[in-house]
């Protein structure tokens, strides 16, 4: 796994943004599909940190530069966007984080979550994808989307404890 799964406190979190937003863009148009004003809105609002965020903090955050969505309009642009692989769903905590990664949709995914700060890391770990895809397969079962979720402080917290 790679050790910079958690971005740096003081990293360009603005460049980070435009970055995914463009490549949310580019794989819209690629798959001759729109990423509407509100899927932009949930994805930008999701950008806005790397700490997941609930359907309700969503609606909240958008109704801040506007008119309240309806929780069915959030939800449906969550949906558009996890069925893209620009946002996964953080089952623990019940709440969706932006995808900054660039990876198939189907790959494993593993979450590490900071307990301190709340922010989630990204991490890949084709070692650990071939292990679990060679255990399901050998009980016949075919996972529809692997997904790790693994608590503990990263290594920003860790370093800022005296």
């Amino acid at each position: 796994m790679s050790e910079h799964v958690f971005p740096a406190p003081d990293h360009d979190h603005d460049r980070c943004t435009a970055d995914a937003l463009a490549h949310a863009e580019t794989l819209c148009a690629a798959r001759a599909q729109r990423l509407t004003p509100i899927r932009r809105q949930v994805l930008a609002a999701l950008l806005e940190s790397h700490k997941p965020l609930g359907a309700y903090e969503i609606i909240d955050r958008a109704a801040a530069s506007g008119s309240r969505p309806a929780p069915i309009t959030i939800y449906r642009a969550l949906d558009f966007l996890r069925e893209n692989g620009l946002v996964h769903r953080i089952e623990s905590r019940n709440a969706f984080i932006a995808c900054v990664n660039n990876h198939a949709t189907g790959d494993l995914v593993v979450f590490l979550i900071c307990e301190r700060c709340g922010e989630v890391g990204e991490a890949a770990s084709a070692a650990v994808a071939e292990q679990l895809k060679s255990a399901a397969g050998a009980a016949g079962f075919t996972p529809k989307a692997p997904v790790i979720e693994i608590g503990g402080v990263c290594a920003h917290c860790r370093q800022a404890q005296p």
